[in-house]
């Protein structure tokens, strides 16, 4: 039987709870931007990350989008290079 607004007619959406509704962006991405964000912080100056791609789960260019949401969120300013072979991450100088 559909589901009834208040004044009688049929609810087009089903309600839940907002306890059961998902948070933010915990994707496929979350374990390794976590990893490069803690990178990152411990970088120093004048140096870079050198990931593997090949050890990367799933693109360089979607693992850089997300990796780039993440830092603009935080306010962290970083650039990105790459090779055949390795993703390069390092901070901007502020």
């Amino acid at each position: 039987m559909a589901k009834k607004h208040g004044d009688g007619r049929a609810a087009r959406f089903e309600s839940i709870s907002q306890d059961d509704v998902p948070k933010g962006r915990d994707g496929k991405h979350k374990q390794i931007i976590l990893e490069l964000l803690d990178g990152l912080e411990n970088l120093r100056p004048g140096t870079a990350l050198k990931i593997p791609i090949s050890e990367l789960p799933d693109t360089k260019e979607n693992i850089r989008a997300a990796l780039s949401r993440a830092t603009r969120q935080r306010s962290i300013e970083v650039a990105t290079s790459s090779d055949a072979d390795h993703l390069y991450v390092w901070k901007l100088d502020p």
